[in-house]
């Protein structure tokens, strides 16, 4: 059986309107998913530098500004976490340690409170997690 060929090559200019509107479309669509809320906590943590990182096994827990603790990225209750924490400790088979990311707004008394749940919960060392310094510019060199 033999099919009709009437296939040709497009030898004219190609419209520019139809890549115009896409590429507006794309635009819009770019500026639109900026405006999308992205979930999670926002977190200032201080800033230090020459601070010595963790070779062991740990588990993190957060504190925002208004006092709310989250642990793997949940909002938790104290006693809850306590609980949690517990759970961790029995199923490390090293020491845990736990890193706190505290916001820079929260209260040493708060503070002191998760380091004695921590203890309670069996992890001995608490440690707070710390942003690096940014790296100055490079000075410029003398002529």
């Amino acid at each position: 059986m033999r099919f009709p060929r009437n296939l040709r090559i497009l030898r004219t200019q190609l419209d520019m309107a139809p890549f115009a509107g896409v590429f507006f479309l794309l635009a819009i669509f770019l500026m639109l998913a900026s405006l999308i809320y992205t979930p999670g906590v926002r977190l200032e943590l201080p800033v230090a530098d020459d601070l010595p990182g963790l070779d062991r096994p740990m588990v993190a827990v957060a504190i925002d500004g208004s006092g709310r603790l989250y642990y793997q990225n949940q909002l938790i209750a104290e006693a809850s976490l306590e609980i949690r924490l517990r759970e961790a400790v029995k199923e490390s088979s090293e020491a845990l340690t736990m890193v706190v990311q505290a916001d820079k707004t929260v209260s040493h008394d708060r503070l002191i409170r998760l380091a004695l749940v921590a203890r309670n919960a069996g992890i001995a060392q608490a440690w707070l997690a710390t942003l690096p310094q940014p790296f100055a510019a490079p000075a410029p060199a003398a002529p």
